[in-house]
């Protein structure tokens, strides 16, 4: 599996010929240029995950892509005359070679009910987990993955227990795109998350890693 992380929460995965691109939104722009993407996975509808000028821009470039995400952010790609395929928790989408399932629910709290909106993370060909805002356990082996970085929903400590708790073999964080520098927050997953025997990867933007 390769990926390329453009910014933020906006990858590109890619694995048995299928090309996958999650979560543009407005911290990054790179997204605009990609082209022979198959399929786009969006977790839920804040602006930093969903951001529909750069969505139709992609589309333009990508005539023939899919778009997979949850009914919320359905709804809106709809009134913009967009359609989506639905997986959610518990669903599942073939695209190719490329399974993709759908995990979790709710957006991580922020502040009692706010910005809670629906929130699904997705599994890749039962290899890379990817849980968008939440720090969601889907009680399986989890090889690869892309746990958030601290915001306004999670501390530096949930987010390393979170890897903890997932015990995966391959880690690499999202969700930073709001710092002015990663330095210091990357040197401390450096420094703790390999303690348990867990290879944290820090990607550069825009450069691909195997794993």
């Amino acid at each position: 599996m390769k990926i390329t992380k453009l910014g933020h929460c906006c990858l590109i995965i890619e694995e048995a010929g299928v090309k996958i691109l999650t979560d543009p939104g407005i911290y990054s722009t790179a997204q605009n240029d990609v082209t022979d993407i198959d399929c786009i996975v969006i977790t839920h509808e804040h602006g930093d995950h969903l951001h529909l000028d750069s969505i139709k821009t992609i589309l333009s470039r990508n005539p023939n892509i899919k778009i997979i995400s949850n009914s919320a952010v359905g709804a809106i790609l709809e009134k913009e005359g967009i359609g989506f395929d639905l997986v959610e928790h518990g669903q599942e989408k073939q695209i190719g070679d490329m399974l993709i399932e759908g995990h979790g629910t709710k957006h991580a709290e922020i502040f009692e009910e706010y910005g809670q909106v629906l929130n699904t993370g997705y599994f890749f060909n039962n290899r890379l987990f990817y849980p968008g805002d939440a720090l969601y356990n889907p009680q399986r082996p989890v090889e690869i993955l892309a746990f958030p970085t601290p915001g306004s929903w999670s501390n530096t400590k949930e987010s390393i227990n979170y890897v903890f708790d997932l015990k995966p073999k391959k880690c690499f964080p999202v969700h930073d795109g709001m710092f002015k520098t990663t330095s210091f927050l990357y040197n401390t997953f450096n420094l703790l998350i390999p303690k348990r025997s867990i290879e944290v990867i820090l990607p550069e933007l825009g450069k691909s890693f195997e794993v």
